[in-house]
């Protein structure tokens, strides 16, 4: 592990609950894979070992992305939390993800807040986030909480199309 304190692992906003992950979620995120892929869809069994690692990765590196619940409703509608992605454990990527039909809420940007405190509660003093060119709803949530365009990277063996915008921000 580094020197840094464990991120909290729930985290309550007006709207939203943001906890750990369990095997249970499989199926609702399996849903969300789905929605990106255009409706391809892995297997639950697939998704539920996917979810298995995330749990043994947040118990080892301190950080993890987090499902994201409507309070009052009870249902999934994301993601949102800290991976280490394309960055390092000491300055990790803040990454979100949400259903379509829960757009244009505001819940990305709720969520998101939510995990610039917990983040800021283990030390660290800059996070990172990447974004592929085209994402123009991304980037509003990301400069509404004051990440800023540090540089543009192309990938060659990128599997989606759009050049990658590196953002950052410091903390707390």
């Amino acid at each position: 592990m580094t020197g840094y304190r464990t991120m909290p692992f729930h985290l309550e906003t007006e709207r939203l609950t943001l906890r750990p992950w369990a095997e249970s979620d499989a199926v609702e995120v399996n849903a969300l894979m789905a929605e990106r892929e255009d409706g391809k869809t892995r297997t639950v069994e697939h998704t539920r070992a996917s979810i298995v690692e995330m749990i043994a990765d947040m118990e080892s590196t301190g950080i993890a992305l987090l499902p994201i619940r409507r309070r009052e409703e009870g249902d999934l509608i994301g993601y949102c939390g800290l991976i280490i992605g394309r960055s390092t454990l000491d300055e990790p990527e803040i990454a979100c993800e949400l259903f379509r039909r829960a757009h244009g809420r505001g819940y990305a940007t709720e969520a998101a807040r939510a995990v610039l405190g917990a983040a800021a509660a283990t030390g660290r003093t800059r996070l990172w986030s990447t974004v592929r060119d085209w994402n123009a709803p991304s980037f509003r949530v990301l400069e509404k909480l004051g990440f800023e365009r540090d540089h543009v990277a192309a990938e060659d063996d990128a599997k989606e199309k759009g050049e990658l915008v590196w953002l950052t921000r410091s903390l707390p």
